[in-house]
C-alpha cells in the first residue's frame, strides 16, 4: 500500500512539475568536530563541538575576556557546556571562567588538583559553588563523557610543587576516527611535565597540537614534537612583554614541518575534523 502511495503521488508531482528526490538523497548530514581557537588576545580559551552534539569548553581567557568568549557561545549556538576544562589556575587561562559558568548551564567541570591565591582563582572557585557543581580531578587517564569521541586527559602525569603551575597543565587528547587533537594548555619542560607524559607512554600523536604556552620556550621540545608528530600547530597569542611565541619554538615547528596558525595574526581559528581529513577558517 505505501508503495503504491508514493508511486501515485509521485506521478501526480511530476505532473504538475515538481521533481522528486529519490530517498537516498535525504542521508543524514556527516557528523564533523568543529575545534574554535577563540581569540582572546594572551590567552587560552578553546571550544569544542564534538560530533554528537556535546559542548566543551578548554579555558575562558583571562580576567575580563569571558564575556567575549560568552558572546561567541552564544553565536554558535551553545544552549549548555557538557565538559567544562580549567587547564590551571593562571588567571590567563581561568579568568575568565566565572562568567561563563554564571552564564551557562555546565554539567561538568574539571581542573586538576591545585590552587592559587589569586583573585581569579577564587572567583572560579565562588561560581562553581554558586552553581552547585563539582570539580573533578583533572589528571592523567581520566576520561571525558564525549560520544563517537575518544576523549581523554593524558597530563599531569603525577603531582608537581605547587610553584610549577604550568606542568599541572591538564592536557587533553581527542580522537575521533582518523582526526586527532591535542591541548596542553602551559605544560612545560622545565618540572618535565612532557617528558612525563612521554614516559607514560600516554597517546600523544596528534595532527593538529595547540602549542603549550603560547609558545614560550619552555615548553614545545624537540622531544615532544617528535611524538606528536603534528601537521597544524595553533598558537594562542596576543600582545605581550614575554617575546611570545619564541623564535626558537617557532624553528623547531617549522623544522617539524607544521603549519603555523597564530591567533594575533589570523583572529579565531576553526579547524573542522570530518573523520579523515582538515578544513581551516580564520575569522581575519
Amino acid at each position: 500500500m505505501k508503495i503504491r502511495v508514493f508511486k501515485i503521488v509521485s506521478s501526480l508531482a511530476i505532473g504538475i512539475g515538481i521533481a522528486v528526490a529519490p530517498a537516498s538523497s535525504y542521508a543524514a548530514t556527516p557528523k564533523t568536530m568543529k575545534v574554535h581557537y577563540i581569540d582572546v588576545g594572551q590567552g587560552d580559551s578553546i571550544y569544542i563541538k564534538a560530533p554528537n552534539g556535546e559542548d566543551i569548553l578548554i579555558d575562558g581567557g583571562n580576567k575580563g575576556k569571558g564575556n567575549a568568549v560568552v558572546s561567541y557561545l552564544k553565536k554558535q549556538k551553545v544552549d549548555d557546556i557538557e565538559v567544562l576544562i580549567s587547564t590551571h589556575p593562571d588567571a590567563d587561562h581561568i579568568g575568565g571562567l566565572d562568567e561563563v559558568i554564571n552564564a551557562s548551564k555546565v554539567e561538568n567541570v574539571y581542573a586538576p588538583k591545585v590552587g592559587n591565591n589569586t583573585q581569579a582563582y577564587k572567583d572560579f572557585l565562588n561560581a562553581v559553588k554558586k552553581k552547585k557543581l563539582t570539580i573533578k580531578t583533572a589528571q592523567a587517564s581520566v576520561k571525558l563523557p564525549v560520544k563517537d569521541v575518544n576523549a581523554q586527559i593524558v597530563g599531569p602525569t603525577k603531582t608537581y610543587a605547587n610553584s610549577d603551575l604550568n606542568d599541572w597543565s591538564a592536557v587533553v587528547h581527542m580522537i575521533y576516527k582518523k582526526n586527532t587533537f591535542l591541548f596542553t594548555g602551559d605544560a612545560e619542560t622545565k618540572a618535565e611535565a612532557e617528558a612525563d607524559m612521554i614516559k607514560a607512554k600516554k597517546t600523544l600523536r596528534a595532527d593538529v597540537l595547540k602549542v603549550g604556552h603560547h609558545g614560550a620556550k619552555t615548553s614545545t621540545s624537540k622531544n615532544f614534537l617528535d611524538a606528536v608528530k603534528p601537521k597544524y600547530a595553533v598558537i594562542s597569542v596576543g600582545k605581550n612583554s614575554y617575546g611570545h611565541p619564541t623564535s626558537q619554538v617557532v624553528n623547531l615547528l617549522k623544522n617539524s614541518k607544521a603549519s603555523i596558525l597564530r591567533t594575533d595574526q589570523s583572529g579565531t581559528i576553526s579547524i573542522t575534523g570530518d573523520g579523515t581529513s582538515y578544513s581551516v577558517e580564520k575569522s581575519r
